[in-house]
């Protein structure tokens, strides 16, 4: 039984309600590729975080990325900064993408987590 029984309200308002509050939607701000075959050229878009990165469901484009020429890189450093604020969160390339153009302050993601191996040793050394 719906959750909206209980309340006693109208169900459209519960469901608002439930959707907002309960259960926000989580975002993330990662890169799309876009380019041809031998020719990668990326997006930067605003997307829920549960979804595939090629759906091509996303919210906003806040930019450009070309690996090849580092020259074209247009990103909307306000709309990225807006995004941000209100807890959108950045993938480890976009993070890195961000520092590097001087939008975000902050320091380097490592790329590759630590290898198992070495972290179990520190914590058995600890231990």
């Amino acid at each position: 039984m719906p959750f909206f029984y209980f309340c006693g309200c109208n169900p459209n308002i519960a469901l608002f309600l439930y959707n907002v509050i309960l259960n926000p939607i989580m975002l993330t701000i990662r890169l799309q590729r876009v380019g041809r075959t031998n020719d990668p050229s990326f997006r930067l878009v605003l997307i829920e975080s549960k979804r595939a990165p090629r759906s091509g469901a996303f919210k906003e484009i806040l930019g450009s990325y070309d690996p090849r020429h580092k020259t074209n890189t247009k990103l909307k450093a306000d709309r990225i900064k807006y995004w941000i604020s209100k807890g959108a969160t950045t993938s480890t390339t976009v993070h890195n993408l961000l520092i590097g153009a001087k939008i975000v302050e902050g320091k380097t993601k490592a790329m590759v987590p630590p290898p198992k191996a070495k972290v179990e040793k520190q914590i058995t050394a600890t231990a």
